[in-house]
């Protein structure tokens, strides 16, 4: 690729406009998607913003020299539709591993050892009733997603003294962490055996509703379901329905609907604890963004092949 002039870039923020100004014959603009910018026929790398809404798909076919739209999200199912042809899509794969599994950790500790039943005491400033608590020590952890995430989450789960079994969407050998990836056809079977159900697959048309009352009535009693992926993979009128009667308990980050509307029943469901979707957006998501942002800057810029494409090129753009 010609170096002669600098390939523009456009950014969300400020500060990785900074952490790219030292990459040689780049220019990074910041772009606000919802307003014109005089730069905007020059841009053929944009990174929408994180947080918000997506860009409207206009936004993406007014810049006639777009090549490249790289997210800072995983998860790419609201802007895949909107990317014109001849662009390649990449999306954040590796910016939110360490958030995403910290906080699948996090809540599968606060339902394990019933951090809600303590908080609620604190308030009323009295201790809880003395019994025996669960423990997360000796579980059995079902992963479904066992990507970059998935490992990500065992990595932090096995010094807990768990077993822990993987599901992918097809089987395959084992790694550094666990012997065998399951295939997503085993999951009834596992299914039936997990104390921890934790969900971090992507949304899609197969994995839409994937765990649904079928799935959610194999878990053993008092099993937890444990969704930091999307909402529509659960099927929340069956989890309602489990955890309303007290056999399944749940721990999510995401929602079916999102947000979660004033009066849903999930709010007020025993058993459930909620995250408002907040699994990436942590202090360890901008170094992580910013290292992935230059990686791929560079690679474009010399005409190398980019990371994490999720729709590459198939058509030239009219």
């Amino acid at each position: 690729m010609s170096t002669d002039r600098p390939v523009v870039v456009a950014v969300p923020e400020e500060a990785y406009a900074a952490g790219l100004a030292d990459v040689a014959h780049v220019e990074t603009v910041v772009w606000d998607p919802s307003h014109p910018h005089e730069r905007e026929a020059e841009f053929r790398l944009v990174v929408p913003p994180y947080m918000g809404p997506p860009p409207r798909v206009e936004r993406f076919r007014d810049l006639p020299a777009l090549e490249v739209v790289q997210l800072l999200s995983a998860g790419y199912e609201t802007v895949l539709d909107r990317i014109p042809p001849g662009v390649t899509l990449c999306n954040g794969a590796g910016i939110h591993d360490a958030s995403t599994a910290e906080l699948a950790l996090a809540l599968t500790l606060a339902s394990e050892r019933d951090l809600a039943t303590h908080l609620r005491a604190q308030s009323r400033s009295s201790w809880a009733a003395p019994r025996m608590w669960r423990a997360l020590a000796d579980k059995r952890v079902l992963i479904v997603g066992y990507g970059r995430i998935g490992h990500a989450i065992v990595t932090r789960l096995l010094p807990f003294e768990v077993e822990v079994t993987v599901v992918a969407s097809r089987a395959r050998g084992g790694d550094d962490l666990v012997n065998a990836v399951h295939g997503i056809d085993e999951l009834p079977d596992l299914a039936a055996t997990a104390d921890v159900l934790i969900l971090v697959v992507p949304l899609t048309d197969s994995t839409r509703g994937l765990v649904d009352a079928a799935v959610l009535a194999l878990l053993p009693d008092d099993a937890l379901v444990v969704n930091v992926a999307r909402g529509p993979i659960v099927d929340t009128d069956a989890l309602v329905a489990e955890c309303s009667s007290g056999r399944l308990r749940a721990a999510l980050d995401v929602t079916d609907p999102e947000p979660l509307p004033a009066g849903h029943p999930l709010w007020s469901t025993p058993g459930v604890i909620i995250t408002p979707h907040v699994g990436g957006a942590t202090s360890a998501m901008a170094p992580r963004a910013l290292a992935l942002l230059r990686r791929q800057v560079e690679a474009f810029r010399d005409g190398r092949p980019l990371e994490n494409v999720v729709k590459p090129v198939t058509s030239v753009r009219g």
